[in-house]
């Protein structure tokens, strides 16, 4: 995902400036070499040129100059294409699913692993999973069915007269649930039109200094910046909550499962058992966080003037009742969610999966309900259903390949050894004590995480940690789950990710206000998962185990 937060590149978008110059017209003096050059430059760069470039020069520089010691050839070209991919992934030299599908063409060329070994890794049960819930999200986008919610839960909570709090509440409270369900950009695209539809009621002033005509303006304007800062963050949250709130964690379960097969797997329920508990704690000091710093005693009279529960209703009434089409996405979603839930219970209590000898995934029963979409009709028309593969066109695939590329990335830092080498550097952790590793590794991840994306920072940092774990001989839990809830606390750039970039770009909030909030909503979080990680954790990871 780039920082733009697009998910894939378009090369029919690809129209640039030609490096050709055209032939000079007849009469015109054409001879002018410095024009000329410095079209050619601006030709270059408007191609990408010298981004797409510093690929493959960054590879061939960390090869020929970069020396690991003898036996470390593979792992010295692992580094080699990495820094290539990587370089591809931050500049945008090329589409984001062209740069993650490289590794299927590096990996083989420079000896790192086999071609049907790195393809493997770009389709297995955490891919399937992924790929079902698009579905499943496109089918819910196609019929509305979010902003139904949001709209009920928010005219619920604006209260007569407006009550600030509350009205954040429900709009934060939306947001944090409908990204347990989907990716949290797409979460933000959602609800951010939402919030910005309740606030183009309100007068908008150019600063906080500006007169807008009416009393209470600047109490306006701060709530404006508390609404849009709270679907930012809690579209974040939410996506700790679940596997398919984010691909950090859908990475997470990926290299858990290469790296540590012989430990508990992570499950679905699993994680959620650890992940609702800490996205509850941090979106409550969010909702603290927004109430006090941006609402006053006198925000709520200055609401009144120009918001009402009205409003939210009458939009409400625009979408009409909900018919059969929407009842029965909403059926086939609960039911998906059931069978998460109850696939594997505990170790006395076995789940329905215990039926099919544990052999079905939680990305299996995905495609298995996101099938039913296919199948069951609309009622809208003879012969429709609920989704065709035209409807499925706005697919993330570049998300997906992303994803491949991160586990084919750890699998080639596994099998080149270079994980072993990178790690050394965080040795220092060997023999700390837990209340230390936590937090160091959370905010290892947590400080690269504002500089690239969520996904980008999981990829490159987990199977350090998950060598590390290793080498200092502590439970891969302590090191892995840090590095993934670390990689989720980007909140004060707005290249932090995709999900920032949508808040600023709406004009109420400045970097200023992202630092102002994000800053102590990420010490929350890391002191949150300092807490709760050596308490759930034994129960959930089994951490009382050795690697």
């Amino acid at each position: 995902m780039d920082k733009n937060g697009s998910f894939c590149g378009n090369s029919s978008e690809d129209v640039e400036a030609p490096l050709l110059l055209p032939p000079a017209r007849s009469g015109v003096k054409s001879d002018r070499p410095a024009a000329a050059a410095a079209s050619g430059v601006r030709g270059l760069i408007a191609h990408k040129y010298p981004a797409i470039a510093a690929g493959p020069l960054a590879c061939a520089a960390v090869c020929a100059l970069v020396d690991l010691g003898p036996g470390h050839g593979e792992a010295r070209n692992m580094l080699g294409v990495l820094a290539w991919v990587f370089l591809w992934w931050v500049t945008g030299a090329v589409p984001l699913a062209v740069a993650s599908m490289a590794p299927l063409f590096l990996f083989p060329l420079f000896g790192v692993s086999s071609a049907d070994a790195v393809a493997k890794a770009y389709m297995d049960d955490v891919i399937s999973l992924v790929l079902g819930s698009f579905i499943l999200a496109l089918a819910i986008e196609h019929y509305h069915i979010h902003r139904r919610l949001a709209l009920n839960i928010t005219s619920l909570f604006c209260g007569d007269p407006v009550r600030p709090s509350l009205l954040l509440l429900g709009i934060t409270g939306t947001t944090m649930f409908v990204s347990m369900w989907i990716h949290n950009t797409a979460c933000t695209v959602m609800m951010m039109p939402v919030a910005t539809g309740i606030l183009q009621r309100l007068p908008r002033g150019n600063s906080d200094e500006d007169d807008v005509g009416a009393a209470g303006g600047q109490e306006v304007r701060r709530f404006s910046k508390a609404v849009v800062l709270g679907v930012v963050y809690a579209s974040a949250i939410g996506g700790m909550a679940t596997l398919t709130g984010t691909g950090v964690n859908i990475i997470l379960v990926g290299m858990w499962s290469s790296y540590f097969p012989q430990q508990k797997p992570i499950t679905f329920s699993s994680w959620m058992s650890f992940g609702l508990p800490m996205a509850l704690l941090v979106f409550l000091a969010l909702w603290v966080a927004l109430c006090l710093m941006y609402c006053s005693k006198n925000t709520g009279k200055a609401l009144s003037a120009y918001l009402d529960r009205n409003h939210l209703r009458r939009e409400l009434s625009l979408l009409g009742p909900m018919d059969f089409a929407e009842k029965m996405v909403l059926a086939v979603f609960g039911g998906l969610i059931v069978l998460w839930m109850t696939k594997s219970l505990t170790n006395n209590i076995p789940g329905w999966g215990v039926l099919f000898h544990n052999k079905v995934g939680d990305g299996t029963v995905t495609i298995m309900m996101a099938t039913l979409l296919f199948i069951i009709p609309s009622g809208k028309r003879q012969g429709e259903k609920l989704m065709d593969w035209n409807k499925c066109k706005k697919i993330q695939w570049s998300i997906i390949l992303l994803l491949g590329a991160g586990f084919a990335i750890a699998d080639g830092f596994k099998t080149s050894g270079l994980t072993g080498i990178l790690s050394d550097g965080l040795r220092f952790l060997k023999g700390a004590p837990t209340m230390v590793i936590v937090p160091v590794a959370c905010v290892f991840s947590g400080i690269i995480t504002e500089f690239t994306s969520d996904d980008s920072t999981t990829t490159l940092v987990l199977p350090l940690l998950a060598e590390l774990a290793k080498s200092i001989e502590v439970h891969p839990a302590l090191l892995m789950v840090s590095g993934a809830i670390g990689a989720q606390l980007s909140y004060l750039l707005p290249t932090g990710s995709p999900s920032n970039v949508v808040g600023f770009s709406t004009g109420y909030i400045t970097i200023k206000d992202l630092v102002a909030t994000g800053l102590p909503l990420k010490v929350v979080g890391i002191a949150t998962l300092t807490i709760l990680l050596p308490t759930l954790g034994p129960v959930i990871f089994g951490m009382d185990s050795k690697t």
